[in-house]
């Protein structure tokens, strides 16, 4: 990138949304995703769609690579780019329009999740996709790695509720799919191909998503299991038992410990597993699903089950489960957490291989995750300057990506693959698999000028 080049770019976004100096772009060196770091030669703050269309049509003509980027919490590397210009999003931030007659909201890019959320819910609607995340992550970083969260269970991820893209392809062209409308069959359906492209294939500064009511009622509950194969049976025979519950998530004793420790909101320390469990809708239906549950539960050996007694008591159960992460990172400085997905009747079997491969390599993982959907997060506590241990943790991991595709699983539910996972795609989808995402690829960007070296 010459003089000449960033003096085009700034053309564009003016001096003050453009950073080229050390300091500021190590700040964009490095996401969520532990040993990765890689600086790029540019970082752009757009704050219009035709701001990015003009720096990918400029990009384009020099043959430089363009990577999005949101708030940062991505778990593969992918929001990392090597020399190239960066894009960021945090000046696309507007609620553009909350449609209440055909339940539709529209956003730019980089709209946090949790405001969307709270301008919705405001008007008695419902957006229902909560990453992890959500209070940090952005809408567009959530489309492009498909980004699910703990309702995911009873309503799905954030593909399921794309109506419409605005998306700029990387020679600057405008695509616009999708819309309001709730039948269309004119052409290919190309929003499920944007979503989970991981930045590769465009990028997106208008997304349309659906809404739903908002549950007219909410019931929270916390069961106990000393053992913890005993809470992945009760999940199954929950979801056997025809009961989609909102929420119905999974700690480990591990976790547990660093949660407790950390938020101070009442766990057990002497069980190995809890279960969050969340049934929402109309209040006659889930008291009926609610004592369901508990049933199952003691049936399958629950030692201690609580029901959350009002609205501030299940904040504190549900702010259990989010801050699993931020519990489990304070052990040691590198936290490697991974989201190794299986069917939901393979859950005991999944954790019985965790369990395996961190006694085999003599690492500490602990496994909290979305039960109910089979997706599991295994995060292994290391230090990475320590080279033994770090290869250690990898082969683990490496089993267990082993075990779930051998299971009929997949090695990410909701993290992408991006740079981190990419030596594992092949062993899930096979050469015809890559060979058919490669000529979509190309198809898209010729020149390879987005989000290089992700994914395959």
């Amino acid at each position: 990138m010459n003089s000449t080049f960033i003096k085009e770019l700034t053309a564009i976004v003016s001096p003050q949304f453009i950073l080229t100096d050390r300091e500021s772009l190590s700040v964009y060196g490095y996401d969520s995703t532990p040993e990765l770091e890689s600086l790029p030669g540019a970082v752009l703050l757009p704050g219009s769609t035709a701001e990015v269309s003009a720096i990918l049509s400029l990009c384009h003509g020099a043959g430089i690579s363009v990577t999005p980027r949101g708030s940062g919490t991505n778990l593969s590397g992918g929001s990392l780019s090597s020399g190239g210009v960066v894009v960021q999003t945090s000046r696309l931030n507007r609620i553009i329009e909350v449609d209440e007659e055909n339940l539709t909201a529209t956003v730019e890019p980089g709209v946090v999740t949790s405001a969307l959320h709270r301008e919705v819910e405001s008007r008695g609607l419902f957006y229902p996709p909560d990453p992890g995340s959500m209070n940090i992550s952005t809408m567009g970083g959530n489309v492009a790695e498909n980004s699910g969260g703990l309702r995911g269970l009873k309503y799905g991820v954030t593909a399921n509720y794309i109506m419409g893209l605005e998306t700029i392809l990387a020679d600057g062209n405008i695509l616009r799919t999708g819309g309001k409308v709730v039948k269309d069959v004119a052409g290919y359906n190309i929003n499920p191909l944007l979503v989970s492209s991981e930045g590769t294939l465009g990028f997106f500064t208008g997304i349309t998503v659906k809404l739903i009511p908002k549950p007219q009622g909410k019931i929270t509950m916390l069961a106990h299991f000393p053992v913890l194969q005993h809470a992945a049976l009760a999940v199954s025979a929950i979801i056997a038992a025809k009961i989609i519950p909102a929420t119905l998530e999974f700690l480990d004793k591990v976790t547990i410990k660093c949660v407790e420790e950390y938020a101070h909101v009442g766990l057990p320390l002497d069980v190995d597993a809890v279960l969050l469990i969340e049934v929402d809708g109309h209040p006659v239906v889930i008291a009926e699903e609610a004592a369901a549950v508990a049933a199952i539960c003691s049936k399958h050996r629950c030692s201690f089950f609580q029901t959350a007694k009002d609205a501030g008591e299940a904040l504190k159960l549900a702010t259990a489960r989010r801050t699993a992460l931020s519990a489990l990172a304070r052990l040691k400085p590198t936290t490697i957490l991974e989201d190794a997905t299986v069917p939901r009747s393979c859950i005991a079997a999944m954790l019985q291989v965790i369990q395996e491969a961190a006694a085999k390599y003599r690492v500490t993982i602990g496994t909290f995750g979305h039960a109910g959907d089979g997706n599991l997060h295994p995060t292994c506590l290391t230090d990475e300057r320590d080279h033994d241990e770090i290869a250690r943790a990898h082969a683990a991991f490496e089993e267990i990506f082993d075990a779930a595709i051998a299971m009929g699983g997949t090695i990410t539910g909701e993290h992408g693959v991006g740079l981190a996972k990419k030596k594992y795609l092949p062993k899930l989808v096979g050469e015809c698999g890559i060979r058919t995402m490669r000529g979509i690829k190309h198809a898209f960007d010729p020149k390879g000028i987005l989000n290089p070296g992700k994914v395959f």
